[in-house]
């Protein structure tokens, strides 16, 4: 076992949440690789801090809910894949062992790869024990796991690495700027100001690409800010607009008035 896997090990180990084959195998690596003991350290230090209460209020059963939800939706990295062959890695391992005479522990766990918990997954699964257990600010948490979409989308698109984003002030002061990552394929519009449109319309957003309009979804306003994530997929070059449609977006699919925001991309 390389110090990678033991790391994966050693997570699932700080939430108390192997199983007894991988409890045996996490303990019996250590015994053999004690200098790793500083990453069990440090998971434990980790799972200790995020189970240390700060508020007395008891969570609510759906934000455990909202949890297992995120979990089980978060990819687990390498995990048990199944090869071009069509085999998964335990059936790989069976010819494998049989054919050497011997199943001995050594050459099954060189050829079987732990179970593994991702790193990425592990500040939720110690929250999900935390819940489980003492308990933490439910109102914060949820507020975190139930971000509108179009707030998760920007968050995405500012970590990536071709992240760009440009603006517009309109004659009436209104701030407009797109946010976008071309390798994402993903695109965001924050207004500020932007004044609520007359009954019966909506704001519609377009991907103008060269001279064909993209239909992109509609949005609210009220003239503080509004955050509105495109539909559908940007591409390098596409021209971020809005115009004003009949409520619901307009019935053609294609922009009816001028367009009141214009942004390049390129």
């Amino acid at each position: 076992m390389n110090e990678k896997d033991f790391a994966e090990l050693a997570a699932g180990a700080a939430l108390h949440a192997l199983s007894p084959e991988d409890e045996a195998r996490f303990r019996r690596t250590l015994d053999e690789h004690p200098e790793w003991e500083r990453i069990v350290e440090a998971d434990a230090a980790t799972a200790a801090t995020l189970s240390a209460p700060f508020t007395g209020e008891v969570p609510r059963p759906d934000i455990r809910a909202a949890l297992l939800s995120q979990i089980a939706h978060t990819p687990q990295v390498q995990g048990a894949q199944t090869p071009q062959d069509g085999r998964t890695d335990d059936e790989q391992a069976a010819p494998a062992a049989a054919s050497s005479g011997s199943a001995d522990t050594s050459t099954v766990d060189s050829i079987r790869p732990p179970r593994r918990w991702s790193r990425a997954i592990f500040a939720l699964a110690a929250c999900l024990a935390l819940l489980v257990g003492v308990g933490i600010g439910s109102v914060a948490l949820n507020d975190y796991l139930n971000r509108p979409a179009s707030v998760v989308a920007l968050e995405q698109i500012t970590g990536a690495s071709d992240a760009a984003q440009a603006s517009v002030t309109l004659d009436d002061g209104t701030t407009a700027t797109a946010h976008w990552s071309a390798s994402l394929g993903s695109a965001v519009l924050v207004t500020d100001g932007l004044a609520a449109p007359a009954d019966g319309k909506t704001y519609e957003m377009w991907f103008v690409r060269g001279e064909t309009p993209v239909p992109a979804g509609v949005f609210d306003a009220d003239g503080t800010t509004a955050t509105a994530v495109l539909s559908g997929s940007m591409h390098e070059g596409d021209v971020i607009a809005v115009t004003v449609e009949e409520e619901g977006g307009s019935p053609s699919g294609l922009p009816t008035t001028d367009p009141i925001i214009a942004i390049p991309t390129a």
